[in-house]
Order: C-alpha cells, then sequence, then structure tokens
C-alpha cells in the first residue's frame, strides 16, 4: 500500500541511492544511440490497478498508473527537493500559513480543454467532501481558505502552521469539466478511463491483464521519447521472470533469488541492467488490534521475540535488506535507533504469553485461553514471494512457541478492498511506501479509523496523538524529530505492528531502454527522457 503523498514523487521503481547507471551515448539526432522517438516499454506488475484517481485509491499499482496521466503542482526533483510541476512557482509567507501558487499557462488535458486554477480549486473541494471516500482528506482539511482569483493562481491558508503544507499538494490535479457532475468520483467513469494533462495519455484497461498508455505530444514538458507504456500484470514472480527473459517485458522487480541466482549469466547481463538499493519502505506483521487474541500488548510483545527476524533476512531476501524496527528508513534524520528491540528469544514470547493467560494445559503443544485455542489466520497478497515465504517462516516460528497460524494469500484487489478496507481479517502482512514527509498522522491517528481510512489496526494511544501534531504543526527540524522520536519509541513498546524488515528494491530495465540515471530520488524521477535508439527499437508499430 502506499501513501498519497507518494504519488509526486516517481512513477512505480521509486527511491534509488547509490546504484549503476548507464548514461545516454552522446551524438546528434540519427548517431548510433542518439536519443529517438518510438517503441514501447512493457512493465511487469503482480497486482492490477484499482482505480485511476489517486484520491480514491491507496494501492501502489494503481498510485504507478495514475502518475503517468496526472500531475500535481509540485513534485520532488532527483535530490529530492520540492520543484513546480503543474506550478510554475510559489511563495509562502514567514509564518508558513499561506502559500500562493503560480501556474503553468498553455497546459491542456488530454481532450484539449485547458487546464486553470478552477481545476485545482475543484481538487481541494472534492478532498475534503464527505462524499469522497478518500483516506487523504486530513491534510487538505488543514486549508482554512482556498481562493483563485484569476486562472492562473491559486491561494491556499492554513489556520496553523502546516509542516507538510507544500508537499501535500503533490496530489494529483483532477478535471472539474469532467468530474463536477460525480458527487462521488470513485464511481465516475474517470477512475476507469482517465484523462489527465501528464505525459501518457490512457489508452485501454483490461482488467487483470494489462493497462496501456500512450505518450502526450501535448505534454508541457515536451513529447516523452517512448511511444507506449504497457503494464502487463502477472501475478508469478516465476512466469514473470520468464516473460522478461523471453522478450515479453522489459522491466520487473526481481525476487532476491532472481537477483542472486538466475541472472548471473553472460547473456542476461548483456541484454539487462540490474539495479540494487535500500527502498523507502517496509514490511509488516499487522493485528487487527479489536480482535480478542491482539487486543492485549504482551501478545504483540510475545510475538516480536517469537520471530526470527534475521532468518527472513537471510532465508527470504538473501541478506538484501535490514531488520525494520519502525516506519522510517535507517539513515533518515527522523529514524529513531535507539527503541526498543525484540531479540529472538522463544522463551521470553512463551513468558509474556503465559503472563497474558496463555498455557498449553491438555499439552498438544498449542496454547488455550479460556476454552478458545490460540489459532488465527494471517493475510498477505498472492504474487509476492518474499511476503508468502516470510508467511512460512512465521507460521514456524509462532508454532514453536505454542501458537497456530494459517496462511491465506489473496487477490490485490480483493485483498485490500473485502478484508484491509472492511476489517475482516485477524492480522495481515503487508508493506507501506515511506513518504519524504515524515507526518504519518493518517496511519497512526485514531482519527483515522474509519472505512477505506490507513489506520485499519485500530491503533489509538493519546500520546501519539498529540505527538502526530506537534510534528506537523512546526517546521522546526529538532522539533519534529523530538516529536517523531518519541512516536517511535511508542510504537516498539505497542507493537501495533511487529515491523519485520526494510527491503532492498531489485528493479531490472532492458538494455536497449536508454537514459536511466538513478539519482537519490529514483530513477524514473526522468521517465519522460527515457528513449531507445532508432536501431533498437523493437515496438515499430508504435513510432511517428
Amino acid at each position: 500500500m502506499k501513501i498519497a503523498r507518494m504519488a509526486a514523487v516517481a512513477l512505480v521503481l521509486a527511491l534509488v541511492a547509490g546504484c549503476s547507471k548507464e548514461k545516454a551515448d552522446p551524438g546528434g539526432a540519427g548517431a548510433p544511440g542518439a536519443p529517438a522517438y518510438g517503441d514501447a516499454i512493457v512493465d511487469g506488475s503482480i497486482g492490477d490497478v484499482s482505480g485511476f484517481l489517486t484520491a480514491v485509491t491507496s494501492d501502489s499499482a494503481s498510485h504507478g498508473a495514475a502518475n503517468y496521466v496526472f500531475n500535481g503542482l509540485v513534485r520532488y526533483d532527483k535530490d529530492l527537493k520540492l520543484e513546480g510541476e503543474l506550478a510554475e512557482s510559489w511563495e509562502v509567507t514567514p509564518d508558513g500559513k499561506r502559500i500562493t501558487f503560480h501556474l503553468r499557462k498553455g497546459v491542456r488535458w488530454h481532450d484539449g480543454e485547458p487546464f486553470t486554477s478552477d481545476d485545482v480549486l475543484f481538487t481541494y473541494r472534492r478532498l475534503i467532501d464527505p462524499n469522497t471516500p478518500t483516506a487523504y482528506a486530513e491534510d487538505f482539511r488543514q486549508v482554512t481558505r482556498a481562493s483563485n482569483p484569476d486562472p492562473h493562481t491559486f491561494v491556499v491558508e492554513y489556520g496553523k502552521p502546516f509542516a507538510p503544507a507544500l508537499a501535500s499538494w503533490g496530489m494529483h490535479i483532477l478535471p472539474k469539466h469532467l468530474l463536477e457532475k460525480h458527487p462521488d468520483i470513485s464511481r465516475s467513469p474517470l477512475n476507469k478511463k482517465p484523462v489527465g494533462t501528464g505525459p501518457f495519455r490512457f489508452v485501454e484497461w483490461k482488467t487483470g491483464e494489462k493497462t496501456v498508455f500512450e505518450a502526450n505530444p501535448d505534454y508541457f514538458e515536451g513529447r516523452p521519447y517512448l511511444s507506449r507504456v504497457v503494464t502487463r500484470v502477472i501475478p508469478d514472480p516465476a512466469t514473470m521472470f520468464l516473460e522478461l527473459k523471453s522478450g515479453g517485458i522489459d522491466m520487473m522487480g526481481l525476487t532476491p533469488l532472481q537477483y542472486t541466482r538466475q541472472t548471473e549469466t553472460e547473456e542476461f547481463r548483456t541484454s539487462f541492467n540490474k539495479y540494487r538499493y535500500l527502498s523507502f519502505g517496509y514490511t509488516y506483521l499487522g493485528f487487527r488490534l479489536s480482535h480478542p487474541f491482539f487486543s492485549d500488548k504482551r501478545v504483540r510483545q510475545a510475538f516480536a521475540h517469537a520471530i526470527n527476524k534475521k532468518d527472513i533476512i537471510d532465508g527470504v531476501l538473501f541478506g538484501f535488506g535490514q531488520e525494520a524496527t519502525g516506519p522510517y528508513k535507517p539513515g533518515t534524520w527522523v529514524h529513531n535507533p535507539d527503541v526498543r528491540r525484540y531479540p529472538f528469544d522463544p522463551e521470553k514470547a512463551r513468558a509474556l504469553l503465559a503472563e497474558a493467560g496463555w498455557t498449553d494445559a491438555d499439552g498438544d503443544g498449542v496454547l488455550e485461553k479460556g476454552g478458545r485455542t490460540f489459532a488465527f489466520t494471517v493475510l498477505t497478497n498472492a504474487g509476492n514471494e518474499s511476503r508468502a515465504k516470510t508467511a512460512a517462516i512465521l507460521q514456524q516460528n509462532l508454532a514453536a512457541v505454542g501458537v497456530r497460524m494459517e496462511i491465506r494469500t489473496l487477490e490485490w484487489a480483493a485483498f485490500i478492498n473485502e478484508f484491509v478496507d472492511k476489517r475482516k481479517f485477524d492480522a495481515v502482512i503487508l508493506g507501506w511506501s515511506i513518504t519524504q514527509d515524515p507526518d504519518q498522522y493518517d496511519i497512526w491517528s485514531s482519527q483515522k479509523t474509519g472505512p477505506k481510512e490507513l489506520n485499519f489496526v485500530g491503533f489509538r494511544n493519546a500520546e501519539v496523538d498529540r505527538l502526530l501534531e506537534e510534528g506537523r504543526r512546526t517546521f522546526d527540524m529538532e522539533g519534529r524529530k523530538k516529536a517523531y522520536f518519541r512516536i517511535q519509541e511508542i510504537l516498539a513498546e505497542e507493537q501495533p505492528y511487529v515491523f519485520l524488515y526494510y527491503p532492498d528494491a531489485l528493479p531490472v530495465v532492458h538494455k536497449r531502454i536508454h537514459g536511466v540515471e538513478p539519482a537519490p530520488a529514483g530513477i524514473s524521477y526522468n521517465f519522460i527522457k527515457w528513449y531507445v535508439p532508432e536501431a533498437q527499437q523493437r515496438y515499430t508499430t508504435f513510432q511517428k
């Protein structure tokens, strides 16, 4: 799953640090290796999109697809600094309570209608509209007044300082003329057939099969070199890898096994570039805290001691990751390295479970309490090999301390829409992508536990609520750091999630694709500049 502010960052293969890179060959137009228009790039995805309007979706597949079509007012540049996108420039008052955006002129929606400040004001109003089933309204509810004095100026005012204010306007801007007649935008035709201002135009979506986009020749930053982008849904990573090697797709995220043992051949190295970096994300075991088994934090702490994270990282990730202790990536200013840790200790786990009233009275190896056996089901998404293998290790770890865990894998859209959103689960194995701003109000606030909202485990803590407010109300780095350090301490104590690992991302891209230049912001921040030299183009049907 993914927080919406990430939509402003960079397509699907986001956030790279310290990778190798392939530079475009020098030369004029027509020279070997020179940039050329045409060809297509085919991406592999284990999950299908659920819709294209990021205001009403929360999964990475949907946000990645929408990034081809839509723009925000701002985005992160290659060095993770905010820059203008639909906004050409802006001014912020010294107290941080007023932002005046100056919008680009001459931008048009894909249907030819002009983009204006009316669209921005409309997007804001729909985000705070109770009829919009969005998890992302909170940032925009901080606005006390929004106005558009002319077609290319948009002004927002805040009642209190709001540190994530500027970054929040990376939210995709929606077309007023196509949505104003739809009170619930999630049910509008645009959620299935989007019309945006972005570098690519929507062509088709075949559910469970593929999405197709074509280059927007009128894009305000210049037409992308690649004529088409196709994302194929291939739920099984092994099948996807076979498609990669046979030419059916051009890029995918490799599994650790594929990265280490199945790509170290001369043939593969001749055809593909691999990348490795610690991703801005983490994987966790999350509990429904209203479940009678998991309402006691001693049980959750026992699970943390029972789980062998090192085995997961060594056995599942092949060492491509780090043990997680909280929701922020190591090495970032907001990461607290000194929170309580839970070393692998089955005896400690058994003691905590016994303290919580769970004992093996009949000697069958499974704990009981009040006549109930400690047996539950963990849900995770199909097609994610690392999560499936992680679940298997958790199952063994927990069985060793008397807990029976069943594993159920579900297709992504059904998993999120029918189980997570409806709170129909005991526990889940999921992951979050981490935004550049550390505000995580939507995930941890007790005010965000409603349907379709992101605190779906039901975590409630008054001190965390207060600290979340403190962290977002000051621009002082040290003040924010203090608040978020304390939040991490509380999460480590309460264990609403057992934070499992920060995985390395392992993307691979076909070598005929040039212009891939890794930077702190990712390998796809400059996606419109990726190209295939004319002599190497494969899908010549799409050349223009």
